[in-house]
């Protein structure tokens, strides 16, 4: 135990003494090196442009950032609508199918109220038959009795 602490005191005080050496001990500081221009590959000159130069090479690059980037937004615009347009007539056709659909069975629907009026005439109608041919039956049956 004690040697431990006489191992972290020295490594303490190691800490300090490099941390007060890096402190104070002056480093030069070297900046970046001035910008040069650069050289004409067709000759051994250097061109030097101005600031009016630079400034409208500038202006330049920027008016062709700014066209290409509205470019860009309208055909991402173009995108989305034609997306948006793509979907919409996709619901038109599922409602189109559905309405189709809907007409089928309303059509099967009117059918089948037709038929089952018709079936419930031509049973009265039976019925009725079949009633009168009973009791007719039924009074002749009883008067020869």
């Amino acid at each position: 135990m004690q040697k431990s602490k006489l191992k972290l005191r020295l490594c303490g005080k190691i800490t300090l003494i490099v941390l007060l050496l890096n402190l104070l001990i002056p480093y030069q500081v070297y900046a970046e090196p001035p910008m040069e221009q650069s050289v004409n590959l067709s000759g051994n000159e250097m061109k030097l442009y101005s600031d009016l130069e630079v400034n409208k090479l500038i202006n330049e690059i920027s008016e062709a950032a700014l066209e290409a980037i509205e470019q860009a937004a309208g055909e991402a615009a173009k995108a989305a609508v034609l997306a948006s347009l793509e979907r919409e007539a996709a619901a038109l056709r599922e409602a189109q199918r559905w309405r189709l659909e809907a007409e089928k069975r309303q059509q099967v629907i009117t059918e089948t109220k037709k038929a089952g009026t018709k079936n419930a005439v031509i049973a009265g109608l039976i019925c009725f038959l079949c009633g009168l041919a009973v009791g007719v039956g039924g009074t002749i049956a009883m008067r020869g009795r």
